[in-house]
């Protein structure tokens, strides 16, 4: 059974459409890329998948179960984790709060630095363990105004594997990163993904077809193709309408 499957989702914005009867799977231990030019409804899809917006037709379901109409909680509970263009974390903060924030977050709980709850296990040991899974240990101390743009993204992402998700929606991780940094978050996903099912909107290809076991091709909220990275790659619809623009 597919950890997700979406079939025919649609959503419209008068007469506008934004997801256009789009329909996909990931796989557990799959990273599946959704690539598209500017405006192509990637982000709109992602906000569905997250529960933040509600599609007018189609159905998400989550191991076979029907989670269309759950809520962003619901969905959270569930396992589905959404990381966002923009980092979202405290800079005046260390990486280690950062993480123990998402940790109690998750739990359902308003955080409290001045509370010894800052020094209880249950927060401390998941943050460490989700800092060390992206390679931050060594920097939990550290305030995030003075960590470089790459590591903020590592910590976003520490943030979100605090909560113990199954399925990671993943919205351009790479965004403002330098060709090191990019090729460093390329490694880290790499080495996590056995253990979860990873939706990918990128824009560095070179990262996407590095990263991904499937990709599809979404093109004024429609799937024009889908299939591996070679496939993609040598697809002559998808060169005319995406990836020759980039050459």
């Amino acid at each position: 059974m597919s950890l997700l499957t979406v079939r025919g989702l649609v959503k419209r914005y008068g007469g506008l459409v934004a997801t256009d009867k789009f329909s996909f799977e990931v796989h557990h231990g799959e990273i599946h890329a959704i690539i598209g030019p500017n405006g192509a409804g990637k982000s709109t899809l992602i906000t569905q998948l997250a529960g933040e917006i509600k599609p007018d037709a189609g159905q998400i379901l989550l191991e076979g179960r029907d989670i269309t109409a759950e809520s962003v909680e619901q969905r959270s509970l569930r396992g589905i984790a959404r990381s966002y263009q923009i980092t979202s974390i405290f800079p005046e903060f260390s990486a280690l709060q950062n993480v123990m924030l998402a940790v109690q977050a998750h739990q359902g709980h308003s955080f409290r630095f001045w509370s010894p709850v800052s020094a209880q296990p249950e927060l401390t040991d998941p943050a460490h363990e989700a800092l060390a899974r992206v390679g931050l240990e060594s920097r939990m101390h550290v305030p995030v105004s003075d960590m470089a743009h790459g590591e903020q993204r590592q910590l976003e992402l520490a943030m979100v594997l605090a909560g113990k998700p199954r399925l990671l929606l993943l919205d351009e991780p790479m965004a403002g990163m330098s060709q090191a940094e990019s090729l460093q978050m390329t490694q880290l996903l790499l080495s996590i993904k056995k253990d979860y099912g990873i939706v990918l909107v990128e824009h560095d290809m070179d990262a996407v077809f590095k990263l991904a076991d499937r990709i599809t091709v979404l093109v004024y909220g429609r799937a024009i193709a889908s299939g591996s990275a070679t496939e993609i790659r040598d697809n002559p619809s998808v060169r005319t309408a995406y990836l020759g623009d980039e050459e």
